[in-house]
């Protein structure tokens, strides 16, 4: 049994660091190309060309596509609920415009202070597919944590002017949407039985957000397509990441559970995030004592959101 689900735990782990590492993709890309929209496109776009593949050869996943449709005639589902992707294109827009700004770790932990703040509201209100959650004591403190090790990790560069105040406001942004796209996308794996449906939608609506958007800011300002290809191999797998990061999701939490793949893959994504600020850091990466208490704080942001749940039952 301890084997069975030591795998999984390490593959949500893995899924969580690979997360880090589609944030430094996304933002060398944008580097690359002199444009963060265009960069998410780039990025975008290639996971919705991937999952489509999956599409036409999965006949289990043409399947669940038809069960959204019909969940939603039958009322079960609305239909903004296939919106998810629209947050996730801002989301991966933003990751590729503040990331060269920030560095990776600041943006994660960033992201995680607005997920986890967006979460009690998430949850209050029943958005995603288990129902009203009722705001615990532990959940607030979680909030509270996560937002102070955001401010902890930047606080030297805000000092200093090294980073722009509206730059992690814009992630901490991204970490709020990034709570409402996953109840949605988990309320359309449900009534889909198949995540990749819900990944399949995320992508389509995505894509078709930052298209439209590019398109606008090409013809309406002096924003022109830029050299996209030629850039290294490892800054175009932000598609296949995403990707990815469903599947291992949609294997693993049945074995161990939403709450232990939650906690595993945030602690992977930070770790991966601190390590790749560390072995490889941008032009504006400052590594501190404080942005490694950062990351340390919001690891226990992370674990006191989940205390009450992890404490044994006792009785019937």
């Amino acid at each position: 049994m301890v084997g069975r689900r030591l795998l999984p735990l390490f593959g949500g782990f893995v899924v969580g660091s690979l997360t880090a590492m589609q944030a430094r993709a996304n933002g060398e890309l944008s580097n690359y190309a002199g444009n963060g929209i265009e960069a998410a496109l780039m990025n975008f776009g290639s996971g919705l060309v991937i999952v489509s593949a999956l599409v036409i050869f999965l006949p289990s996943v043409r399947l669940g596509l038809w069960s959204t449709i019909r969940a939603i005639e039958a009322g079960k589902l609305k239909w903004w609920h296939l919106l998810g992707g629209v947050v996730g294109g801002l989301f991966v827009a933003v990751q590729s415009t503040v990331v060269p700004m920030i560095g990776v770790a600041i943006f994660t932990v960033a992201v995680v202070a607005g997920q986890s703040a967006n979460s009690l509201v998430v949850d209050r209100i029943g958005l995603g597919p288990a129902g009203r959650k009722p705001i615990t004591i532990g959940r607030v403190v979680s909030a509270v944590l996560a937002v102070l090790a955001v401010t902890l990790a930047a606080a030297d560069r805000f000092i200093s002017g090294s980073v722009a105040i509206a730059a992690v406001a814009m992630a901490v942004i991204a970490g709020l949407g990034l709570a409402v796209q996953q109840a949605l996308n988990g309320r359309i794996s449900i009534a889909a039985g198949s995540p990749l449906a819900a990944t399949f939608y995320n992508f389509v609506f995505g894509t078709a957000l930052l298209a439209s958007a590019f398109g606008l800011a090409w013809a309406l300002t002096d924003t022109d397509p830029g050299t996209i290809l030629g850039g290294p191999w490892w800054a175009y797998t932000g598609g296949l990441v995403g990707v990815f990061l469903i599947g291992v999701a949609a294997w693993s939490v049945p074995i161990i559970g939403v709450l232990a793949f939650a906690l595993v893959s945030i602690a992977g994504q930070l770790s991966g995030a601190l390590l790749l600020d560390v072995v490889a850091p941008t032009a504006t990466t400052t590594i501190g004592w404080n942005l490694a208490a950062g990351v340390l704080l919001a690891f226990v942001a992370v674990a006191a959101s989940s205390l009450g749940r992890l404490r044994p039952r006792v009785g019937p």
